[in-house]
């Protein structure tokens, strides 16, 4: 109980240390919005004058991350929409789809697995539009067999 209670206090107090709103030209431990020069935003939480923790990028393309940052990289759990109508929900890793993953396409069709280093590696199931499955593992975004 003791424990619980120190990680609902220590989350309470970073929390309120990390809704600082950012301030001048170094950006660290804080909460703010930050526009690229292509008018696209990253809204969020930063440390070390980098996107670290939750944030939401929103690009100039149309396409939008909401999810976990490291230094400047997608890394945890987050949620990729594609412009297109395209969407990823899971795992990253240095910016690249890693872990368990959904991946749905705009015409339906759907991967669910693992991933590593942005392509389908490991079991995983991939759902055609017609409602035909590949099952199976993959390697290297590859088909290999059940």
């Amino acid at each position: 109980m003791k424990t619980k209670l120190l990680t609902i206090c220590l989350l309470l107090f970073t929390s309120q240390v990390l809704a600082e709103e950012c301030k001048g030209k170094y950006w660290d431990n804080c909460y703010g919005t930050y526009t690229f020069e292509d008018g696209g935003t990253y809204v969020g939480e930063h440390k070390n004058n980098k996107a670290h923790g939750q944030g939401t990028d929103t690009y100039a393309n149309g396409n939008k991350y909401v999810g976990e940052y490291k230094n400047n990289k997608r890394h945890g759990q987050g949620t990729y929409t594609f412009a297109d109508g395209d969407k990823y929900t899971g795992g990253y890793k240095n910016n690249k789809r890693h872990g368990h993953g959904t991946y749905t396409y705009a015409n339906g069709a759907k991967y669910v697995g693992a991933w590593k280093n942005d392509k389908r590696h490991g079991l995983g199931t991939y759902t055609y539009v017609n409602g035909e499955k590949q099952v199976g593992e993959w390697k290297n975004g590859n088909y290999v067999g059940k």
